[in-house]
This record gives structure tokens, C-alpha cells and sequence, in this order.
């Protein structure tokens, strides 16, 4: 029988006090922030397909319009607060091998910055699908080193693999939500 003394008592209640703290945030989220999302949260219907852009996540949560389609793909993020745009929007134009041009604010801080045609040094990727908001995409990207990250002046990006597969699922009037 083992006999617990005032010693091991306050040793006892002192490491519950230290792992506590760790377990009520575990519980809150996981390590990776990953959050699961349901297209019913963000919209009423499917229409012609949803997509949910999570940029805590940093994952891109799409649905077909007949439902029977859901993937998720690992995405880049604006790399601050003044750069990520939230709420409803669509897709309106799709471009396979897009140009890219810097906007007005991107030069302002990168004068080096010149428009860009398609290939393998184009910060758009592969495909783009631009949305309602002027200058906003979500987009492919060459430099796989960004995916997972804070990287971005705004748009959302996914390899150019994703990009290639989402880009053939969505059709324009997809609608979008970046939370």
C-alpha cells in the first residue's frame, strides 16, 4: 500500500499545475492549428462548389457542387493582418499559365518589380483563379518552400500540383470564403 505523505502530495498537485495549462490548449487546438471546416458553417448551399480558405490553418478546403468531392489543400498566406482580405467572394476568370503584374502597393515597396509572363519564375504558378476582389488570386507557385507559410501580398497559394486539380474542379461562380 502505498501511503501519500504531505510531500508527495504537493509534488503531486505542483506537476498537475504545470501540465494542466498545456492540456487545456491542446484541447483548444491541435499543434499543427489545424481546424476542420463544413461548407454548412460558410454557406446555404453548395451552388456550383465552396471553398473555405482558412489562413490560420493555412489550408484550403474545397467541395463540388454535387457534394461528392471534398479535399483539402496546405496553401499560403498573407504575411500580415494588412494584406489577408476576409470574407465572401467567387471565382470570376481562370487563366492557365497566367502573367502576373505587381500591383501598385507591391512596387511601392519593391521598386525591382516587372510584369512577368508565364513560366517558371512567375510568382502566379502554373494556374490562377481570380476572385471579386481586384488583385486577389488564388494561385500556384514555383517556390514550394512558401506553401505552409506567411509568404504571401495577399492571394492564396497552393503547389502547382493542387492548383492543376482544384483549377479543373471549379468553375467560375465557385464560391469562396477565406476566414
Amino acid at each position: 500500500m502505498t501511503r501519500l505523505t504531505r510531500r508527495s502530495t504537493l509534488g503531486l498537485i505542483a506537476a498537475a499545475g504545470l501540465v494542466t495549462p498545456t492540456i487545456l490548449r491542446a484541447q483548444d487546438r491541435n499543434a499543427s492549428s489545424f481546424t476542420m471546416q463544413h461548407w454548412q458553417d460558410h454557406f446555404d448551399s453548395l451552388g456550383k462548389g465552396v471553398i473555405v480558405c482558412d489562413v490560420t490553418s493555412r489550408a484550403l478546403h474545397f467541395w463540388s457542387g454535387d457534394g461528392q468531392t471534398y479535399k483539402v489543400y496546405p496553401t499560403s498566406v498573407p504575411i500580415s493582418e494588412e494584406l489577408t482580405k476576409r470574407g465572401r467572394t467567387e471565382i470570376v476568370r481562370k487563366v492557365e499559365g497566367p502573367s502576373w503584374t505587381p500591383t501598385q502597393s507591391m512596387m511601392e515597396r519593391f521598386p525591382h518589380y516587372r510584369p512577368m509572363g508565364p513560366g517558371p519564375d512567375n510568382p502566379l504558378g502554373t494556374h490562377a483563379m481570380y476572385l471579386t476582389w481586384p488583385a486577389y488570386l488564388i494561385h500556384g507557385t514555383h517556390d514550394t518552400r512558401k506553401i505552409g507559410r506567411l509568404s504571401s501580398d495577399g492571394c492564396i497559394g497552393l503547389y502547382n500540383e493542387g492548383i492543376e486539380e482544384l483549377f479543373g474542379k471549379c468553375p467560375i461562380g465557385t464560391q469562396v470564403r477565406i476566414i
